[in-house]
């Protein structure tokens, strides 16, 4: 019984919420029904029959529930159909004060309307129907003929104005929402880009390490006498694959080069080539300092290269985007991972470098290596960029 009614309440409280608009008219024309007859015989009451006066108040009523469907159509009939009747009973409308109510909701509807044409159409319609019933009663005066529709005309402006609104409302999401999507597009974008030059720089390295195998595994074979032949087979076998390798990840690597992209003759850097990018960025107009917490270790190639295109990326936002005037560069080797701290004093904003990838690529290089990054302003201002390489994989 107990979830029963709740359920009930929950639908009720769903059809409120959907049509009050509805129920608030329907209440309106039930409390001008009411009107008419409880003051039958009053003055200024409507002189025609109640079998008359009560089904005319719902007619005239009824298309305003039609508006869902006909947004134009259903307000305006009311309008229509009010003046009609005033031919018949001048003084059944004018006489109900809640069909003022209903007069002025309708009027907003017009105004509400998303087509500007069909509501300036509302809007003569409002006026010329209106001005109708006041002339139709017997006695009006001028005033009654400009002030009553002046205000059905205020309650159209009032609706074109809340539709302006949501108009803009609209506009302003769309545009908000276009500009995530692009900034969503873009950044795959950025990742894609990123990903292949990761890829590109790892091939090279990787390259380089199968080459020196396959030299390896040639001068061992050369040097093994007639008397071990078969293993001088299985070398051959395994100078052959490694050189089979080598020519697939050429062609790979065209693949995945661009355009743009030269030949690289010189050798990947590493964080060994540190103090050459750093007087590289002090003439740029960034005095940097460098700072190393524990002892120089070696680093595998690929996470060496990482290390060093980190503080490249962190010193060059810096310089061209946080507008910084100072920077440190800490690079601190543990028994299990290198920590590199690239800190300005610009104004917290490092988001892109040269490349537009920005934090993006790092945040790529990083995650290559299952390290972790922070990044953000310090204090207010400055800007700190903070990785953790991994030495040994936590995954495979």
């Amino acid at each position: 019984m107990g979830v029963e009614y709740v359920q009930l309440v929950k639908q009720v409280r769903t059809l409120t919420s959907s049509y009050w608009f509805d129920l608030l008219v329907a209440l309106l024309a039930i409390v001008a029904m009411l009107e008419v007859v409880l003051g039958r015989g009053t003055p200024g009451a409507p002189t025609t029959t109640l079998w008359f006066c009560v089904p005319a108040i719902a007619v005239v009523v009824l298309p305003v529930f039609a508006r869902r469907r006909f947004p134009f159509a259903g307000p305006a009939t009311f309008w229509l159909l009010a003046a009609g009747i005033s031919f018949v009973d001048p003084l059944l409308i004018p006489y109900a004060n809640a069909f003022f109510a209903i007069g002025i909701a309708v009027a907003f509807l017009l105004g509400n309307l998303r087509d500007a044409r069909k509501a300036g159409l509302g809007l003569a319609v409002i006026v010329g129907a209106d001005a109708t019933l006041i002339y139709n009663i017997p006695g009006h005066s001028v005033d009654q003929l400009i002030l009553i529709p002046l205000d059905f005309a205020i309650s159209w402006v009032a609706g074109l104005a809340v539709r302006e609104r949501t108009l803009h409302a609209e506009v302003a999401e769309s545009r908000a929402t276009r500009a995530e999507q692009e900034r969503d597009a873009a950044t795959r974008v950025a990742v894609a880009e990123e990903r292949a030059r990761i890829a590109r720089e790892l091939h090279d390295i990787v390259a380089h390490a199968v080459s020196v195998m396959v030299l390896q595994v040639g001068a061992v074979r050369h040097q093994l006498p007639d008397a071990m032949a078969e293993d001088r087979d299985a070398l051959r076998s395994v100078e052959q694959a490694g050189r089979g390798a080598l020519a697939e990840m050429r062609r790979l690597l065209s693949v995945m080069r661009r355009d743009g992209d030269g030949i690289e003759l010189a050798p990947q850097p590493g964080l060994d080539g540190l103090d050459s990018l750093v007087k590289e960025i002090g003439r740029a107009g960034l005095p940097v300092e460098v700072h190393v917490d524990g002892e120089r270790v070696p680093l595998p190639p690929g996470i060496d290269l990482s290390a060093y295109r980190i503080v490249q990326e962190g010193l060059t936002n810096a310089l061209k985007h946080a507008h910084a005037t100072h920077a440190e560069v800490t690079v601190r080797y543990a028994p299990h991972e290198v920590g590199i701290e690239v800190r300005d004093d610009g104004k917290g904003t490092t988001t892109s470098d040269g490349h537009g990838n920005g934090l993006i690529g790092i945040r790529e290089r990083v995650r290559l290596y299952g390290g972790d990054m922070t990044a953000g302003t310090t204090n207010g201002s400055g800007f700190t960029l903070s990785t953790r390489l991994p030495l040994t994989p936590d995954r495979p």
